[in-house]
């Protein structure tokens, strides 16, 4: 099997609402703004990134257990869903890819609820905080510890 250049972009449930829903603690940045400044990351290491919303716990399983084949790496924001899915902490797990997580607002200034994560202590790294810009650290701390691409240049070699 041939090694996958993708890294999957996960986005729980109301995520699909960012721009829109309480920019007080979100930012008025949208999701379709996070995958622009991923890809163009990505593509600096010659990786691919695939975007994922849905606001089913399932439907997220599904792509992750998908994963195991057609990607190298996942970033994952569960939303709420972080504070209460052991199922998605499994199948996490299950997959054996590095997975950063990641929470736009910093969870620990939040109500108390939001401070524990399922999916924590199954992440490589977690980013808390840093609003849609932890999406882009995430990508590419992935790219640059993940084996590199056959074929593609490393940044800045052109």
């Amino acid at each position: 099997m041939t090694q996958s250049s993708a890294i999957v972009v996960l986005n729980g449930p109301n995520l699909n609402l960012l721009g829109s829903r309480e920019p007080g603690t979100y930012g008025n940045a949208t999701l379709a703004d996070a995958e622009l400044s991923c890809r163009d990351v990505a593509e600096r290491f010659g990786r691919t990134v695939e975007f994922f919303q849905s606001n089913h716990e399932g439907a997220l399983i599904d792509r992750i257990h998908r994963a195991r084949g057609d990607a190298a790496g996942l970033v994952l924001n569960a939303g709420g869903l972080s504070h209460t899915s052991i199922s998605l902490r499994d199948a996490v797990l299950a997959v054996e890819l590095p997975m950063v997580e990641v929470h736009l607002s910093n969870v620990h200034r939040r109500e108390a609820f939001r401070h524990h994560s399922y999916l924590s202590s199954a992440a490589t790294g977690v980013i808390v905080g840093l609003g849609i810009f932890g999406y882009r650290v995430a990508v590419e701390f992935l790219c640059r510890t993940l084996p590199p691409v056959a074929g593609a240049d490393a940044p800045g070699s052109h």
